[in-house]
């Protein structure tokens, strides 16, 4: 009785953290002016003709998905992947620094086009 009743709280305290563990994703508008350190997940667009190369890393700006009015700097080194590039949407893993997002190695993730987007050009 003792061990199943272990293994229920167990069970519990498992799920529990698994459910606070997990964060929503913030855009840039939610973050700017955040204090630096805590951990985030950023998602928004990144902004067309904001990307440049800087030692082994990349840093650009990232706007919310609907309101390009705002935009966050972002560094970033790791693995980049092939559709990434201005315009598109990312969701990325980092702290704020100093007002400048870093992006924690490898976490850059590039979101498709919907093929069902109401921007995408007819044809």
């Amino acid at each position: 009785m003792v061990a199943l009743g272990v293994a229920v709280l167990l069970a519990a305290a498992l799920v529990y953290t698994s459910f606070n563990a997990s964060s929503e994703a913030k855009q840039p508008s939610q973050l700017i002016g955040a204090g630096s350190g805590g951990s985030y997940e950023l998602t928004g667009r990144v902004v067309k003709g904001s990307v440049r190369h800087e030692g082994e890393g990349i840093a650009f700006r990232v706007a919310d998905r609907d309101d390009a009015g705002q935009s966050l700097p972002v560094t970033y080194t790791g693995t980049i992947p092939d559709p990434f590039r201005g315009g598109r949407e990312i969701v990325l893993d980092g702290t704020i620094e100093n007002g400048v997002f870093v992006g924690e190695r490898d976490t850059l993730v590039t979101k498709c086009p919907s093929k069902f987007s109401t921007d995408r050009p007819e044809g």
